[in-house]
């Protein structure tokens, strides 16, 4: 099976992500367009590669990908109308909250997502794990360098990213 038919996988992504932008107890990761936006530079580190470098940023060391992984794209995501979406992140959401390793707070207008205690010690436990201990990393220089607003997230990936963005709705990218 490919890791997108996987939802543990997906979950396991998304924990380690909010771990670094939704702690508990904060404000959380202010509204879906900002996660799917984070999630997106996580999935295709070629275009990562190319916003690090439009911002005059780079990877960290012993966070770059590999020519590899430069190539190739963890698991797919559609063309939507505010940009890259992925269809699971409601399915997903649901289950991080039902499983009360997430919770959903009120936001600037919309919905923000943290995660509970119980979250974030499975989070810093997948982080240890050599499976998701790169993706810990990456998330980090996300934190660093990219935390940005859903809507400057999204204006960002349209003006550097054309070749993503150009393309019919629903279309893989």
């Amino acid at each position: 099976m490919r890791a997108d038919e996987h939802l543990e996988y997906h979950m396991a992504r998304l924990l380690i992500l909010l771990h670094h932008f939704g702690k508990p107890n904060s404000k959380g990761l202010d509204g879906l367009t900002k996660l799917a936006k984070l999630d997106f530079l996580l999935r295709y580190p070629s275009f990562t590669d190319h916003l690090l470098s439009s911002r005059g940023a780079s990877w960290p060391l012993g966070c770059e990908p590999s020519p590899d992984e430069l190539n190739a794209v963890e698991s797919r995501m559609i063309r939507y109308k505010y940009g890259p979406w992925d269809h699971r992140y409601f399915l997903l959401i649901g289950r991080l909250v039902g499983y009360e390793l997430a919770e959903t707070v009120n936001g600037k207008g919309r919905v923000s997502i943290r995660l509970t205690e119980k979250g974030d010690t499975l989070a810093t436990q997948l982080a240890s794990t050599s499976d998701w201990s790169m993706t810990y990393k990456r998330s980090e220089m996300l934190r660093q360098n990219f935390n940005l607003s859903g809507n400057r997230l999204k204006q960002m990936i349209y003006e550097s990213l054309p070749d993503a963005m150009n393309r019919p709705h629903w279309e893989e990218i």
